[in-house]
């Protein structure tokens, strides 16, 4: 039987699908996914580029070993007799103190000012860091460093000051470097010892002789802020050349060690001011000679040295003071324009030097190395010569015109005396006797005697009875060290001895002298006629109230001018002219030169 349509309806026919759209991207996560894949390699070549920069920097450190030796010229510290330092040259660098020889107000100020935190950090110190960035971001100048003390021995010790990245990050790795090779001790006693205070002078041990004159473990409160207060500008805050401003900065760090807890604050403001001890006197010519000494007895140096010479400060100031006032007060209406003083001890000790009227650093020295005609001052030993042939004090001579080859002396009051004793003429400096004894004796005599004396001369006929011959002022006053020791002859010098940093003893002048240059008798006699040319002849200008001898000089038309004498117990000898060798107007060895002569004689003995 056939079905009905209504039991078996068609099915209906499927409309064609449609392409089923694209999803749209992700609006989130898509980033963090490709974040997630790239991050390894990313952190990978980030590590190898800091590895490669910072091998890049490892590899411009310098040799630590060779960088930790002193690379400098060696110093030369010259001290007066007392002990008091005259003058240095080269780079001076105390001896190596350890942390126990470094007063403890020393590594309170330092760390109170520079590294508060010191014994905590591991080389760095970043809230250190973050602290400076931010004062220096609100100043916007650098106010602040924030550099430890442990980065300042990396930086002081072995890298250059430039202020680059590179060198910093260096000195970052040295920073760790030395954090992990020395104790924090060790590292202390580093930086005081390589530090800069200034006038060429590094390291503690250096600073607290030259400044203060005590050793490092010596130093007091006030000293130590001073000395670390100097370290922020060495120049600036020099306790010798800028007292006022090193006071300054030494409050502040007293300040800072009150605030750090290392002073009371009440104590800290009752510090009393320690001055900071002067070099003792110009002496710069005397310096300038001893170091020309050491170089000729040692060589060129080597190692550092510590010179102790013969040098009195006190003398030296007083030689100094008295030419360059007699200088500025009489020199300009008398056409004087240079001068120099030796003063000698009996033994021939140095005891002052003035080479000119000013210092001039390395200039010429007009004590030892001016070359002048001696004038009168030679006759002296002219009449030495003369009783060494059986002449005698009462020996008559006629004090009349003489003329020879052409040549014809003059007494410098243009007068003559007639018949007078050889005693008469030495105390009054006539110039025909001497010249009479020349021809009775002859020359030979004449110059064997001043050979003995020191001050050998040329034969250029009679004239070199009248000082026509060329002698320096410390040769000449060393000659009267002779006079004044009976006729035992002497060697100027000014060294007592030599040592290196460590103290050992590298040279010890003797001093010494030629042994007797001429008879005790003859001397004597000498002696006793220059003894009245301060009372009664040229010399009166400088007569003392106490024993001395002396002689004036004068060369022609006043180029130099001449005072030498001495008591029994300094040798004194001055010398006045121009370095051009013009003449002085109306200036002779009686005048200028005996006053300065007698003022510095005058204060020796006082």
């Amino acid at each position: 039987m056939a079905r009905s349509a209504k039991a078996n309806p068609p099915k209906p026919r499927r409309a064609p699908a449609r392409p089923r759209a694209a999803a749209p991207p992700p609006k989130s996560g898509g980033f963090r996914r490709v974040l997630k894949r790239w991050l390894p390699a990313l952190l990978v070549w980030a590590g190898l580029a800091v590895g490669a920069y910072l091998v890049w920097c490892a590899y411009g450190l310098p040799d630590v070993d060779e960088a930790a030796r002193e690379p400098r010229r060696p110093a030369m510290v010259v001290e007066a007799a007392d002990g008091r330092v005259l003058a240095s040259y080269g780079d001076l660098h105390g001896g190596y103190v350890g942390i126990e020889r470094i007063s403890p107000n020393l590594i309170h100020a330092l760390l109170a000012t520079e590294d508060r935190n010191f014994y905590r950090h591991f080389g760095v110190n970043p809230f250190s860091v973050a602290r400076a960035m931010w004062v220096n971001y609100r100043a916007g100048v650098v106010r602040q460093g924030g550099s430890t003390v442990t980065q300042q021995v990396a930086k002081n010790l072995f890298l250059s000051p430039d202020r680059t990245m590179r060198r910093k990050v260096q000195e970052l790795l040295l920073s760790f470097w030395l954090e992990t090779k020395f104790s924090k001790d060790q590292i202390l006693a580093l930086y005081f010892n390589r530090v800069y205070f200034g006038g060429g002078t590094y390291g503690i041990e250096a600073a607290a002789r030259r400044f203060y004159g005590v050793s490092a473990k010596d130093v007091d409160v006030y000293q130590a802020a001073a000395l670390v207060g100097a370290l922020k500008a060495p120049s600036r805050y020099n306790p010798l050349s800028n007292p006022e401003n090193s006071d300054r900065r030494a409050r502040q760090v007293l300040a800072n060690m009150a605030d750090a807890g290392y002073l009371a604050e009440d104590a800290a403001k009752r510090v009393p001011r320690r001055w900071a001890v002067p070099p003792a006197g110009g002496a710069g010519y005397f310096s300038d000679w001893i170091l020309d000494a050491v170089g000729d007895r040692l060589g060129p140096a080597d190692r550092d040295l510590w010179v102790r010479t013969t040098l009195d400060p006190r003398a030296q100031r007083i030689a100094e003071e008295s030419l360059a006032a007699t200088l500025d007060r009489d020199g300009p209406a008398h056409k004087a324009r240079e001068g120099a003083v030796v003063v000698l001890d009996r033994s021939g000790a140095v005891r002052a030097m003035v080479g000119g009227k000013r210092y001039v650093p390395g200039g010429f020295n007009r004590a030892t190395q001016a070359v002048r005609q001696p004038g009168s001052t030679i006759k002296p030993f002219v009449y030495l010569a003369a009783f060494d042939r059986g002449l005698t004090p009462e020996t008559m001579a006629d004090d009349a015109p003489v003329t020879i080859r052409n040549w014809s002396p003059r007494n410098a009051d243009g007068r003559f005396r007639g018949v007078v004793s050889l005693r008469t003429a030495l105390i009054h400096s006539l110039n025909t006797v001497p010249v009479r004894i020349y021809q009775t004796i002859g020359a030979e005599p004449i110059l064997a005697m001043c050979a003995r004396f020191g001050i050998p001369q040329q034969d250029e006929g009679p004239s070199l009875v009248l000082g026509s011959g060329a002698v320096t002022l410390l040769d000449l006053t060393a000659a009267y060290a002779a006079l004044a020791n009976g006729g035992v002859g002497v060697w100027p010098h000014g060294l007592a001895s030599v040592r290196d940093r460590d103290g050992r003893v590298v040279d010890k002048p003797s001093g010494g002298g030629p042994g007797r240059v001429a008879d005790a008798d003859a001397v004597a006699r000498v002696t006793d006629i220059l003894a009245r040319v301060l009372t009664e002849g040229t010399g009166r200008a400088a007569r003392l109230p106490f024993a001395a001898a002396a002689k004036t000089g004068t060369t022609q038309d006043g180029r130099d001018a001449w005072f030498v004498g001495f008591s029994d117990r300094y040798v004194v000898g001055v010398w006045l002219g121009n370095d051009d060798n013009s003449p002085m107007e109306k200036v002779g060895g009686g005048t200028l030169p005996a006053r300065i002569w007698r003022d510095v004689m005058t204060d020796l003995h006082r």
